[in-house]
């Protein structure tokens, strides 16, 4: 590992409101994406007020992404067009491949201090594939195994990390998802493929996210240069950040809403089954 990432842009994530009224964070989303491909979107959903979170995120429909969702407190109750109901709790993922369409609800609940929170990312489907058979991929916290190198300690949902590989996999952009917590005065230096898109969103405590960098506290969106490894370092109160990183597919979007396709007659042609009722095609 010679050739250290920099970092391109970092910001804050911004309060915004989504679904029927829950206040979230937005790391990055519409006007971001283009330099974050193959990621979409990422919204930070932790809060301690009910009134924030209850109203949730009845039903709506996806069309030519993945959601990724990690819980860290509190539940999700979730249901789809196809039947499908479950719950999701701290330490779980549910990855959903929306391919061809599904139309869904997320409900959050809060735990017994009324505490909920966690992270949905959106990622891009290649036109080959956005209109794939839909499907979930639930993932126990048990199933998500932690190691633990130079020091730090990493959460491998997705990807390979010394010899672990995380539980979920054979997803066509090859994603990395990584929970990271770093102890005071910890360095990490995680490869990272050359070419393939990286940022960190910054959870708690405060450190370096690459050489020469400003120091990055809670709420920050790190994106990288490209590079063969990434360099962190941690401050005084330690550091956590999720590590994301994944092929670019470098395809044209029309993105609207919770719909995105790659030519605009197909994202109208996909509005237009959702209203006559044939949006769903299995």
């Amino acid at each position: 590992m010679h050739n250290p990432r920099f970092l391109k842009d970092t910001w804050q994530s911004t309060p915004t409101q989504e679904g029927a009224g829950v206040r979230l964070r937005r790391a990055f989303g519409f006007h971001q994406a283009p330099g974050l491909d193959p990621f979409l979107l990422l919204d930070d959903f932790r809060g301690d007020n009910p009134d924030e979170y209850l109203p949730g995120f009845p039903w709506h429909p996806h069309r030519g992404i993945e959601t990724i969702t990690y819980m860290l407190d509190g539940q999700v109750e979730h249901g789809d067009s196809m039947g499908n109901t479950g719950v999701i709790g701290p330490g779980d993922v549910q990855w959903m491949t929306a391919g061809s369409g599904i139309i869904h609800q997320e409900m959050p609940k809060g735990d017994a201090a009324g505490k909920m929170g966690g992270f949905q990312l959106w990622a891009n489907l290649p036109a080959a594939h956005k209109m794939m058979p839909p499907r979930y991929r639930e993932v126990p916290a048990a199933t998500i195994h932690e190691v633990e190198v130079d020091g730090a300690h990493i959460k491998v949902i997705c990807g390979t990390v010394a010899g672990v590989t995380g539980p979920v996999r054979d997803i066509v952009t090859d994603p990395e998802y990584l929970d990271i917590t770093l102890p005071a005065g910890t360095e990490l230096r995680h490869p990272t493929p050359l070419g393939y898109t990286a940022f960190a969103y910054v959870l708690s405590g405060e450190g370096h996210c690459a050489p020469r960098s400003h120091l990055a506290t809670a709420n920050t969106l790190v994106v990288y240069a490209d590079g063969d490894h990434v360099h962190l370092t941690a401050g005084p109160t330690g550091l956590r950040l999720l590590l994301v990183s994944g092929k670019p597919i470098s395809e044209p979007i029309a993105w609207q809403g919770p719909i995105v396709m790659n030519t605009e007659e197909e994202l109208w042609l996909a509005f237009a089954e959702y209203r006559n009722g044939t949006f769903i095609k299995g």
